[in-house]
C-alpha cells in the first residue's frame, strides 16, 4: 500500500522504496524514513497534500509526490 492512501490514526511499518527519484529517496532517508521504522499519520491537509507523520517522536511531513514512493505494511 501507499502512503497516499493512508487515513489518520493509522500505523504502518515501511518496507521500502519503490523505483523512483533518488532525490524523493535521499530526503525521506535524511528525515528518518528508513526501512523498518514504524510510523503513525496524524494528519492530512484538506486537499491530501502534504501528509504529517509521527515518527521517532517526531512530526514531519512529506508531499504525497514523495510519499508514493513509499512500500508499507500495516502494523
Amino acid at each position: 500500500m501507499s502512503l497516499d492512501q493512508l487515513t489518520v490514526a493509522t500505523k504502518w511499518r515501511v518496507i521500502g522504496f519503490q523505483k523512483g527519484s533518488p532525490d524523493y529517496r535521499k530526503r525521506l532517508l535524511a528525515l528518518g524514513v528508513t526501512p523498518g521504522v514504524e510510523f503513525a499519520v496524524s494528519r492530512i491537509a484538506p486537499l491530501g497534500d502534504p501528509i504529517e507523520l509521527r515518527l521517532r517522536g517526531a512530526a514531519i511531513s512529506v508531499r504525497k509526490g514523495e510519499a508514493q514512493i513509499l512500500i508499507l505494511e500495516k502494523c
